[in-house]
């Protein structure tokens, strides 16, 4: 039998879990208050987590804990607590980003699973590979990975896949942006992220020639992959990811409801069927117009929305009059009073409630497609305006009903024995939990009437506030007896307690001790210099020269790989790679920026297997610096090589979305609300942007001090 499809959905508080277990899922993810890369989500205390992981498993629901931020030395005690609380209370896996703490807690804990994050920017199949290698039982991949290359995955390697199938998109790879953290000093790395590319920017060619007419250059459209879920299940996708956990529960409901009866229908007949009706009503909960996804090779040009970033709903109608304070709209879609619509205007959008409606000056509660409806409203309004539904009140209503409705249920098989002077037994099975219960009390033969065969039954089925509805009851009983209905209540309850707690299973808890080896390396001091062209001038005042140049004849040049690739090229030279495959790839490797290290956990763990040098997290100051390397240098007694990125233009994000091949220019510049300009490089087929000013954050003898071996500059973009 084929493994089914895991349907994951998003649960950023106890309402939305409850939503989404009620709409069919699978499993949830989840995130406490501490770890978590969506800081700004409801999130759960210690306590809920409790209750969440109980309520899902007596479901059948996994739960996944997000921990999927990158992890400062100050706080590993309390991530390992956190964690070691989490394993303790049964939690199905835990999602991962950094590197360090993936090495310590699978050498900790032997028994969890882990899932490496979208965040860790697993793209291609090396990174797959190692992730196997090393442990991972699955990986969330990049969002902009190929179906072909997860096809190619799933067919080679033993690891599980998760893909995301729906919600926002972020317009960088994640795990690969700075933007946040470097304009608004918020990381998306921690969780904080601002969606600086949610907001305004103009496109300049090089010589500042304005291209632009809207401005939400970098505002993604939100993902649906609906139409192509069976694509998906074909190639063995283990698990389909719903994003949204600072999303409301009605939201992960209706998505999750959606998904769930689209892929029942696929395996109950072998065919995707898709009812329009239900992408309408997914765009009436939430969307910025939608896109199927680089993954599903979705167009450059049909990536992004630039017109307004936030929720467009679905177009209900036109203004067609404006007098004093009555606005006419021609409806094309029905509306009825609390919904929430939105007036687009071309200076501004305006948003208002219907909370009262007129056809004909008389009030009504609700209005069908061709009426022409009257809303008291004070501002200016252009006539010929388009009208969107942006909130349904119907909508809602009919979910609120449907999760209060418990329509998911345990359905359970009931055998029931009762024999004159034998104890009273009762065997329940769930398919497959099996529990028996024995009550010492025996029934009497009848003197006036004997228990009938309804009241029996109807006892045992009497399963109110529980997860289990009686599918089936079986009766052996003897002829002409007399049964104590109390009896019968009591052995359903029992048994029904011994079911539940086979239900609450139980993940064995052992904790190891953390060891690695790793080298011990001479305390140097070196200077560097990332050029584009070799530059005989610049070999006397550096030690070392970086170049992005693969096929270049200085044999001592250290070449610096795109940190997005599919193909990993044969290099001779000593490489300095950026993703996660090419630690796999290489002998001779150094490491970038772009592994996000910020704890001397990552830092052992890739000398351990085999960086001769790993580049430090630009998310670092000195002092934090200086106290990894001691803590480093007294845990493992060894000298570590670091390297730090002290003069440069940061690369903002990387993205495969690509402004330039959207205007067709070879490259060119942003221009954010405060003037600043971003310089857009196109390297590959990936779009690079530039911080708008060189950051120089360090003087080079300060960083020396803290124990960093060698400061790389890089001089232009």
């Amino acid at each position: 039998c084929m493994k089914k499809v895991e349907l994951l959905a998003p649960a950023g508080n106890m309402d939305s879990l409850k939503a989404a277990v009620m709409a069919g899922c699978d499993a949830v993810y989840l995130g406490g208050v501490l770890f978590g890369a969506r800081a700004f989500a409801g999130n759960f205390t210690n306590e809920e987590i409790v209750d969440a992981i109980n309520y899902a498993h007596l479901y059948g629901v996994k739960v996944y804990v997000t921990i999927n931020t990158i992890i400062y030395d100050s706080e590993v005690e309390r991530f390992l607590d956190y964690v070691r609380f989490l394993h303790k209370n049964n939690v199905d896996a835990v999602i991962i980003q950094d590197i360090g703490m993936f090495d310590l807690l699978r050498k900790k804990f032997p028994n969890l699973e882990l899932h490496a994050s979208t965040q860790m920017n697993i793209h291609n199949y090396d990174g797959a590979l190692l992730a196997k290698k090393l442990g991972f039982k699955r990986v969330v991949m990049a969002r902009e990975t190929p179906i072909d290359v997860i096809k190619k995955i799933k067919e080679e390697i033993d690891i599980e896949i998760e893909v995301f199938i729906h919600g926002a998109l972020c317009v960088s790879y994640s795990g690969e942006c700075l933007l946040s953290a470097l304009v608004g000093k918020r990381s998306g790395n921690r969780g904080t992220c601002a969606q600086i590319c949610r907001k305004k920017y103009d496109f300049y060619d090089d010589d500042k020639n304005k291209l632009n007419t809207n401005n939400y250059l970098l505002s993604t459209k939100d993902l649906c992959t609906l139409k192509y879920i069976d694509k998906l299940i074909e190639i063995g996708v283990d698990s389909l990811k719903i994003e949204g956990r600072m999303k409301r529960s009605p939201y992960v409901y209706l998505v999750t409801k959606t998904y769930r009866k689209v892929i029942d229908n696929y395996y109950n007949t072998g065919k995707l069927k898709i009812d329009e009706n239900d992408i309408i009503e997914l765009k009436k909960m939430f969307n910025r117009n939608f896109t199927k996804g680089f993954m599903l090779n979705e167009d450059n040009n049909n990536f992004t929305y630039d017109k307004r970033p936030n929720n467009i709903g679905i177009e209900v109608g036109q203004v067609i009059s404006k007098v004093k304070n009555d606005l006419k709209i021609k409806l094309t879609y029905d509306v009825s009073v609390h919904d929430g619509l939105r007036i687009l205007d071309d200076k501004e959008d305006k948003g208002l409630v219907i909370n009262k409606m007129f056809i004909n000056n008389k009030s009504v509660l609700e209005a069908k497609k061709g009426d022409v409806i009257t809303l008291k409203y004070d501002k200016y309004v252009e006539k010929n305006s388009k009208v969107l539904l942006t909130s349904s009140k119907r909508q809602l209503d009919s979910i609120s009903e449907a999760i209060k409705n418990q329509e998911r249920f345990i359905y359970i098989d009931l055998n029931f024995t009762a024999k004159e002077n034998e104890n009273l037994k009762l065997t329940i099975t769930d398919g497959l939990n099996t529990v028996t219960e024995v009550l010492d009390k025996t029934p009497m033969r009848a003197i006036n009437k004997e228990t009938s065969l309804d009241v029996i039954k109807k006892q045992l089925s009497k399963l109110g506030n529980t997860v289990y509805k009686a599918r089936r009851i079986t009766l052996n009983l003897d002829d002409n007896l007399f049964i104590n209905i109390k009896y019968i209540n009591e052995i359903r309850r029992r048994a029904i307690s011994k079911l539940n707690e086979k239900r609450l299973y139980k993940i064995d808890f052992v904790e190891k001790d953390y060891t690695i080896g790793v080298p011990d390396f001479p305390s140097i001091k070196q200077t560097a210099v990332l050029v584009s062209k070799e530059n005989e001038s610049l070999k006397d005042k550096y030690d070392l020269i970086y170049t992005e140049d693969e096929k270049t004849k200085d044999e001592d040049s250290i070449i610096v790989l795109p940190r997005i690739t599919n193909e990993h090229p044969f290099v001779k030279n000593t490489v300095m790679t950026g993703d996660f495959g090419g630690l796999l790839k290489y002998d001779n490797f150094q490491t970038n920026f772009s592994f996000n290290v910020v704890n001397s956990y990552s830092v052992a763990f890739l000398h351990s297997l085999g960086a001769k040098l790993v580049t430090l997290s630009y998310e670092l100051s000195l002092s934090q610096i200086k106290n990894m390397i001691e803590i480093y240098k007294k845990r493992y007694n060894k000298n570590p090589n670091t390297s730090l990125i002290i003069n440069s233009y940061p690369e903002s994000f990387v993205s495969k979305f690509n402004l330039n091949k959207k205007y067709n220019v070879k490259s060119g510049y942003l221009k954010d609300s405060y003037g600043n300009f971003l310089k857009v490089k196109t390297k590959g087929d990936i779009m690079a942007v530039y911080h708008f000013k060189k950051v120089n954050l360090y003087d080079i003898k300060e960083v020396f001090e803290t124990g960093v071996n060698l400061c790389l500059e890089i001089k232009s973009y």
